[in-house]
């Protein structure tokens, strides 16, 4: 046997992102010989990078009804075992402080330097060995997975592949996990940029261009689902958080629904106008319901300019459904460039649940953003890496 043939560790990891460093930590204090590989120069980088920088780190409300996936029930075993409290365990353990937002999201008071400080902190007590900037060339598995690398041959008996997706390459992002998914015959669920803000092409670009950087609370709805929460005009089309929850349901041709004024109805404020104010123009009376670029653009669109007595009941109609039912057709989406995660990957199908083992290939596991798990905006994937992480290490 070659000296490379003798295990270097009992697990390898490849990836020191969320659920990398999370399996690493929790299966070397369980006293298994962890060694975690990455290409990148530091750990953590999209930790760091998350919730402007104060990481939202999990949500309260976390469950199974807040995650897309094709098999919607696959999350539930880890999501149980490792809930939003135990991560506050490890927190309250580092007294690292840390405070409640809107929707149940928790973030760190200080920086999300401190999440990976703590990931690094639990590491370092299991004994977990790093190699950073070490380039992946190759895996092979003959008895032990021999992964080749730009630092020598790294051997084990078990392989973690914890690569996260495609999403925001700047920081290192990249298919490394597809690919080793396919190079072993296991199935994809094809992905694509989630979380995502939508752009516009044409006269629809332009008409939107003109409202860049006006932010309001909306609903908007698409293939049945809907989010209320802010949306936020750019110059290419519309971002916030309510446009990026709904394009994780949005298919390219698809039309979202936008009621622009949720708890609003128009009538009686039209009434007490129309009393008040007769000879006043649309877009002024309706600035006091919207910001006063949208709003004079909806009349433009519905070219209602006449002064409020003199506009029809039909007309008036006309506004209060594209005020609450306003149609768009986003051309895209802004693709893994600005996207927070990647929805698809690993099919579930082919991993089990309570372990994130693959079935057909004893000894690897896939965790973390790399597996068809895709949480809702606001902490969920941060819960779905420590959540899956821990179900693996329990595992090792």
């Amino acid at each position: 046997m070659n000296a490379s043939d003798h295990p270097t560790a009992d697990v390898l990891i490849i990836g020191a992102g969320a659920a990398g460093l999370m399996c690493a930590a929790i299966a070397g204090q369980r006293g298994r010989r962890i060694c975690i590989l990455d290409h990148a120069d530091a750990p953590g980088k999209k930790i760091l990078i998350s919730g402007g920088g104060r990481c939202n780190f999990t949500n309260r409300f976390t469950g199974p009804e807040h995650f897309l996936s094709q098999n919607p029930h696959f999350c539930k075993s880890a999501l149980a075992r490792f809930t939003p409290e135990d991560f506050l365990a490890w927190l309250q353990r580092h007294r690292i402080p840390w405070h409640e937002r809107k929707h149940g999201q928790l973030f760190c008071d200080r920086s999300a330097r401190d999440i990976v400080t703590m990931l690094l902190a639990e590491c370092a007590r299991g004994g977990v060995r790093m190699q950073m900037q070490t380039g992946i060339r190759r895996i092979e598995k003959n008895g032990l997975f021999r992964v080749h690398t730009s630092r020598g041959i790294f051997c084990a008996e078990r392989l973690v592949i914890a690569t996260g997706g495609l999403s925001i390459p700047k920081i290192g992002a990249s298919p490394f996990g597809l690919k080793v998914a396919e190079q072993f015959g296991l199935n994809i669920v094809p992905p694509r940029a989630a979380l995502v803000p939508l752009r516009f092409s044409g006269e629809e670009k332009e008409r939107l261009r003109a409202l860049a950087g006006i932010s309001l609370d909306v609903r908007v709805s698409c293939n049945n689902r809907h989010f209320r929460e802010a949306m936020l005009f750019t110059h290419r089309g519309l971002s916030g958080p309510a446009i990026l929850q709904i394009s994780s349901y949005w298919q390219p041709s698809e039309t979202i629904r936008i009621d622009l004024l949720p708890d609003t109805d128009i009538h009686p404020w039209l009434n007490r106008w129309r009393q008040q104010r007769p000879q006043a123009r649309p877009a002024t009376a309706l600035a006091e319901l919207l910001p006063k670029r949208l709003a004079r653009m909806l009349c433009d669109e519905l070219r209602i300019h006449a002064p409020l007595s003199a506009i029809s009941e039909r007309q008036w109609q006309r506004m209060d459904t594209l005020l609450h039912d306003w149609r768009l057709t986003p051309s895209g989406s802004e693709g893994y460039r600005t996207a927070e995660v990647t929805l698809g990957g690993i099919d579930t199908r082919e991993l089990c649940s309570s372990s994130m083992e693959a079935r057909r290939v004893p000894g690897l596991c896939f965790i973390g953003e790399v597996v068809d798990v895709t949480g809702h905006l606001g902490g969920f994937n941060f819960q779905w890496a420590w959540a899956s992480a821990h179900a693996c290490a329990t595992a090792l």
